[in-house]
This record gives C-alpha cells, sequence and structure tokens, in this order.
C-alpha cells in the first residue's frame, strides 16, 4: 500500500481520538511539545502549566497537532495533523465541564491552563509499514573507525 490520503476527516478524527498522545507544533517556528489531551464535541483539549507551551499555543499563530498510531495485526499504520487556533478556556462554565473529561497530565506538576483547539483542517495518511529488508542497510563490509 502506496501512502494515501485518507478519505474523509471524520475518519481522521476517529483516528486521533483512539490515540493516547500527540505533538503540538505552533506556526511561529519549530517547537514541538508532546502533549496528551482529549476529544470533546469536534475539538481537542489538553492541560498544561504556565510556560513556553502555553505562551506557544496562544500566539497569533495557528497550532498543529500530530498523533500517529499502527495497527500491529494488519501492519497499517496512519498519521493525522489537526491544525487550528488554540484558544484558553477561561469561562467558568467552559473549566468546570473539563473537570469531566479523560484528561491526566503524564508529568507532575501544576497543569492549571486548559486549551482548545478548534480544527481548520484535518488531514491524515495511511500506509503499509515496510518490512525492514526493504530500507535496513547491513553494517557488514562496513569501513570501521579506528580505536580511540
Amino acid at each position: 500500500m502506496s501512502p494515501a490520503l485518507m478519505d474523509t476527516q471524520d475518519r481522521c478524527f476517529r483516528l486521533f481520538l483512539g490515540a493516547i498522545h500527540g505533538a503540538e507544533h505552533h506556526g511561529d517556528g519549530p517547537d514541538i511539545f508532546p502533549v496528551n489531551y482529549t476529544t470533546d464535541h469536534g475539538t481537542v483539549v489538553f492541560r498544561t502549566g504556565s510556560g513556553t507551551k502555553l505562551g506557544a499555543a496562544l500566539a497569533e499563530f495557528p497550532v498543529a497537532m500530530e498523533a500517529d498510531g499502527v495497527n500491529p495485526e494488519t501492519g497499517v499504520a496512519w498519521s493525522v495533523v489537526i491544525r487550528g487556533k488554540a484558544e484558553l478556556l477561561t469561562q467558568t462554565e467552559d473549566v468546570l465541564s473539563t473537570f469531566s473529561l479523560p484528561l491526566f497530565p503524564w508529568q507532575a506538576g501544576r497543569k492549571d491552563h486548559f486549551v482548545r483547539v478548534v480544527p481548520a483542517t484535518i488531514s491524515g495518511r495511511r500506509f503499509t509499514v515496510a518490512p525492514p529488508n526493504t530500507w535496513w542497510t547491513p553494517a557488514e563490509g562496513a569501513k570501521r573507525s579506528a580505536v580511540e
């Protein structure tokens, strides 16, 4: 199976929902932050503390969130990217509603800020993982460096 775009945004979003972690990318530079997240009514929500991640997420640039996975039974891998604007949840009702979401930070510390990403675009790819013998370069016959 050659890399192929997935046929629907709904299918991409369902795969994204099933992943347990992702990465958040920012439009103003190559910053990438691992985040655990959940989905809520067609949006993505994550918790974070004050600092670089929060500042970058709330900058004027859109963010991209990526999640990847592979089905070990079929060998089919997937990658989904959601792009959109991140917004800090500040309304009491919005913050209270996040408490019922299955959102548990992996790292200790205060994670007092809830950020919602409203997708502007959702795209994905699906492909079969290549067996190692098609990409592995054996080290046999390779020139060795001098012993230091």
